[in-house]
């Protein structure tokens, strides 16, 4: 469906024989180097041989050279950032456990929107994650987001729970919830970014499969809640806080000796069998969703026993463990397409001094460093170039992104958050909100997988650009909030699967036109920028809007709950909750559409060209100063490439 490119392999040294790709010492000068770190480490002078040939290993170090091969592999590292992914979307099933919060420390509908709000500010505002990651391995930034997701969530429970006395204020529980939910920026910077830039060929379908599984998760976190305390579907939510706490940390802290930067060069057979991997990951990922929408519509028909949860979520496991055979199979291929490439001359490859130094002859001196500062502020490069942070926030095209983002996001965050509070004022029953929730949760992964893959093939055979595509999908979402505003009997399941889809779909394809108009240099950063447009729309749209109007309508309605009681805020019953708030997210919704129709209108000429021939000439990535014969395990260690330091290669 979409183009891959075929970078051109490095040379290999004429005096190397298949079997000696078994041998740890020789991997430096191998076409893939996913291991290299365990190379340098080896001793480096039986490389040089008495006579050029080597002693033969037995045939038992294959395994183990297979294995390392994965381990240290590029498919692994997408393997471990998917598995991250899926424990990284915890800020999607707000709706569920928000009526606890809300009943336990006697909150508004106001005061509950702004904990949403403050949910949603830490979950996507994350520049300073991109700062830390521009100059540390993302090891270190997984970290960091685990320690800040156990602690924050951890107070968060604490709190709900009556283990805190007294109550913390309201500012208190918006700072926990802010610092849990921070956390998956730190996530999203350390494992997403990183795939980008070691896919950046395949970025479309990279973002709509990681994406993709964070839309997924909110549907996993339901089935392990279920699973490890009890069925229910509808009573206490509080220990999914706990959930939601401790599990997405255990699983960044298993990974960071994985997630990492790799400029490994591909042969042009690797690189063709790279579109085929994804797809597999999508039918793994299908699989999935699949299970999940079953088993939410089983679960919400049938009431199941503690035991039949705990097998529902073991499936769930299994499915998630099955992408490893994916990984298997590609790196088995891939060492097997090593030992042939081994007996190729080192003429048919142009050697990689070459490129570094093409590479390095399109830096401007350094010692115009201030004139050159000035000049890039006033005069961004084309499209496509490697914009600086400056260049990318003052540009046009960013504000009018931005702009379609708060407005056309925001809205369809308004309608997630709000979910619980909407199906209990239109009637629904308890267990109906944890169905919405789920719902949201797979056709939110449907969205991202649907755009990610779809607007890869679009933008590669007919030149479609990616934001002619969003407004596509910010008009469907309209219909979605006109159900929610009407309250017609039974539409919130279908509000639930438009929205949530729409969402999804929307996403990653703002990600990804990032990238594209601003380079990848950079990417860590305004990634990160593009995702602080959200919480900016749903304060707007949630807590200005939909929540004032809320308790403006409960307080019409005289329902406020006992004083004495002191366990419920205001309580809203009937349709006229939520119709003022989301006709103004449904108007302001195609406001956004319209001004996304003007980014395409600006970048048709951008998108009609190939816009990843950089990255197939030479087989080098100029986005990150890193060259595709170089992998990269930290900003402080530069491997060594064909027996050299890459700096030395200028």
């Amino acid at each position: 469906m979409c183009s891959i490119g075929t970078p051109n392999p490095v040379s290999i040294p004429s005096n190397t024989n298949s079997l000696n790709l078994l041998s740890p010492k020789l991997c430096a000068v191998q076409p893939h180097q996913p291991y290299q770190p365990l190379c340098i480490q080896s001793n480096p002078r039986r490389s040089s041989g008495r006579g050029g040939e080597e002693p033969l290993h037995s045939p038992p170090m294959a395994p183990a050279a297979l294995a390392a091969q994965v381990l240290r592999g590029r498919w692994f590292m997408a393997y471990g950032s998917f598995l991250i992914m899926s424990a990284a979307g915890a800020t999607y099933i707000f709706a569920i456990y928000s009526k606890d919060i809300k009943a336990t420390l006697g909150y508004t509908q106001e005061q509950l929107n702004t904990v949403g709000f403050f949910k949603d500010v830490g979950a996507n505002v994350g520049i300073h994650a991109g700062l830390v990651a521009e100059v540390t391995p993302p090891w270190l930034v997984l970290a960091v987001g685990a320690a800040m997701n156990l602690g924050g969530y951890l107070m968060l429970y604490l709190s709900v729970t009556g283990r805190v006395r007294p109550a913390p204020p309201l500012w208190l529980v918006c700072l926990y919830i802010a610092v849990g939910a921070n956390s998956q920026a730190f996530a999203n910077t350390g494992a997403l970014v990183t795939c980008v830039k070691n896919f950046p060929e395949s970025r479309g379908v990279m973002l709509g499969l990681l994406k993709g599984f964070v839309g997924l998760s909110g549907a996993i976190f339901t089935q392990l809640y279920l699973a490890f305390y009890g069925p229910g579907g509808g009573g206490d939510t509080r220990p999914l806080i706990l959930l939601v706490g401790w599990l997405p940390a255990a699983v960044s802290v298993f990974f960071l000796g994985t997630i990492r930067i790799i400029r490994a060069p591909r042969p042009p057979a690797a690189a063709r069998r790279e579109y085929r991997a994804f797809c597999a990951f999508l039918y793994v990922s299908l699989a999935l969703a699949a299970y999940l929408l079953v088993a939410i519509v089983l679960q919400k028909r049938f009431r199941f026993t503690r035991a039949e949860y705990g097998v529902s979520a073991a499936v769930v496991l299994t499915l998630l463990l099955l992408p490893l055979g994916v990984v298997l199979r590609e790196e088995a291929a891939l060492f097997k397409l090593n030992i042939r490439n081994d007996d190729a001359p080192d003429a048919q490859a142009p050697p990689p001094v070459t490129v570094t130094a093409a590479a390095a002859s399109a830096m401007p001196p350094a010692a115009t460093a201030g004139a050159r500062l000035l000049l890039a502020a006033l005069r961004p490069p084309p499209r496509g170039e490697d914009y600086t942070i400056l260049q990318a926030l003052v540009s046009v095209d960013m504000a009018l992104l931005f702009t379609a983002t708060v407005f056309g996001v925001g809205g369809t965050l308004t309608a997630i958050d709000n979910m619980g509070q909407i199906g209990e004022s239109l009637g629904y029953p308890p267990r109906s909100v944890a169905t919405f929730v789920s719902l949201i949760s797979i056709w939110n992964y449907l969205g991202r997988v649907a755009a990610g893959f779809g607007s890869e093939a679009l933008l590669a055979r007919h030149r479609v650009p990616r934001p002619l595509l969003v407004a596509g999908v910010l008009l469907l979402t309209v219909p979605g909030h006109l159900l929610i505003a009407f309250g017609v009997p039974g539409s919130l399941y279908a509000a639930s699967v438009v929205v949530g889809f729409c969402f999804g779909a929307a996403y990653p394809m703002i990600l990804a036109i990032i990238s594209e108009l601003f380079g990848l240099k950079h990417y860590s950063t305004l990634y990160n920028v593009g995702n602080v447009a959200s919480p900016v729309g749903s304060y707007i749209l949630n807590v200005r809007v939909a929540g004032r109007m809320y308790d403006r309508e409960a307080a019409r309605q005289g329902a406020v709950a006992a004083a004495a009681a002191g366990t419920k805020g205001v309580t809203c019953v009937g349709t006229r909750c939520y119709r003022e708030s989301f006709l103004v997210v449904a108007a302001v919704t195609v406001g956004a559409a319209a001004v996304t129709l003007a980014l395409a209108w600006r970048t048709r000429a951008f998108y009609g060209g190939d816009i990843y021939a950089r990255f197939k000439e030479g087989g080098v990535s100029g986005n990150n100063g890193v060259g595709e014969g170089a992998v990269v395990e930290s900003k402080e260690e530069e491997p060594e490439v064909d027996g050299r330091r890459r700096g030395d290669r200028a």
